[in-house]
């Protein structure tokens, strides 16, 4: 593994993170278990941002979201990702943040890509219309108080809708923190490759602030690769580390300059598994709900292992802890881990129609009729 030493800490508001490393916030995954697991192989080292909490279903108290916003005692800086589209709400929501100390540093969603949120006018497609985006950022940086602000954004809605460069300036002139750039489009959502060249746009665009890089990090020599090809000041890791939280424990180790990646045999990843699934059941209250909740992750973790797809579909419906860790020891523990077992995971898909409201793309500097309705009322994505 490549070694690189950071020329100087990252530093989002009076916050040091180091390595400088960033869990992508991902709808239901990066939950309160997720983040443990994660932070366990990191040594408590990096950021741990939550997954998506909307900003009127948390002025409202939705019983969900209020769920979703819980951190354990042990998480440090607390980090909420917010999502809104109206000003005003999103005002609302930081100052109940600061107010009731329910976390220590926000961000704000202007990257997701999928239909339910651009068709709002939120997410991706946001940051097309710059005086809407000067008003959220300003009300939310007003809103904060001593809490570091910072936004996580796409390049454009597609390749003729290029919008991070003047969002980047929007967010220097109201007082963000920090800046994550997905080098992708909201058309492209996962597929092709990440445009590692505009995250190194964006950081000479912007150089008051710290500018971090997104997409295809799959493995510690990537993130490394990535802040040497265009200076940025820290990464944000999203789908590199779906079954394999693993991960952020090569990244400490490839930033702080030794150590080798993690080959887990197939025992040892079923260990985590299992730990997953229980930390979820103990989150969520239920031990049936926790292991239905962790399905998701089965593929993942089992990415290249010789693993039959019987027994994959068997640990696919599986919802106890006894039923799971039967199939588990069914298991060949013992293989290896797997050559080309990296590599990515997750949604591939690219070249996708962006729902936009009617009309979105007429005038940058329109914004009648986007107001309080464009509002998610659940949180999670």
């Amino acid at each position: 593994m490549t070694t690189l030493a950071p020329s100087s800490t990252l530093k989002i508001g009076p916050y040091a993170v180091q390595p400088p490393v960033v869990l992508a916030p991902m709808a239901g995954i990066t939950n309160a278990p997720f983040r443990t697991l994660c932070r366990e192989f990191s040594g408590g080292k990096g950021l741990f941002v939550s997954e998506m909490i909307t900003t009127r279903a948390l002025v409202e108290r939705n019983e969900k979201t209020m769920q979703l916003i819980h951190f354990d005692a042990t998480e440090t800086p607390r980090s909420i990702q917010l999502y809104g589209v109206d000003p005003v709400t999103v005002g609302k929501a930081v100052r109940m943040i600061a107010d009731e100390n329910l976390a220590d540093h926000i961000d704000l969603n202007f990257g997701c890509p999928v239909p339910k949120v651009t068709r709002k006018g939120g997410g991706s497609a946001l940051p097309y219309k710059r005086p809407l985006l000067r008003a959220i950022l300003n009300e939310a940086v007003s809103n904060a108080g001593a809490l570091p602000v910072t936004m996580k954004m796409r390049k454009g809605i597609d390749d003729d809708h290029i919008t991070f460069l003047d969002a980047g300036r929007i967010a220097v002139d109201e007082g963000v923190s920090a800046i994550a750039l997905h080098g992708r489009t909201a058309a492209q959502h996962y597929g092709g490759t990440a445009d590692w060249d505009a995250i190194a746009r964006l950081k000479e665009h912007v150089p008051e602030i710290p500018v971090l890089g997104n997409g295809d990090i799959w493995s510690a020599d990537d993130a490394l690769r990535m802040v040497r090809e265009t200076g940025c000041d820290g990464v944000v890791v999203g789908r590199g580390c779906l079954g394999r939280p693993w991960l952020f424990g090569d990244l400490v180790a490839a930033f702080e300059g030794g150590g080798a990646c993690a080959t887990p045999t197939l025992k040892e990843v079923a260990g985590v598994m299992r730990r997953h699934a229980e930390l979820l059941g103990e989150w969520i209250g239920d031990e049936t709900r926790g292991v239905i909740d962790f399905r998701k992750h089965v593929a993942w973790y089992l990415k290249g292992f010789a693993v039959g797809s019987e027994m994959r579909k068997k640990l696919a419906i599986t919802s106890s802890l006894a039923e799971m860790d039967a199939h588990l020891g069914e298991l060949d523990l013992d293989q290896p881990w797997p050559v080309g077992a990296d590599g990515p995971r997750g949604r591939t898909s690219g070249n996708n129609r962006v729902v936009l409201p009617e009309g979105w793309l007429k005038d940058p500097y329109d914004c009648a009729g986007v107001s309080a309705e464009a509002e998610l009322d659940t949180s999670g994505g």
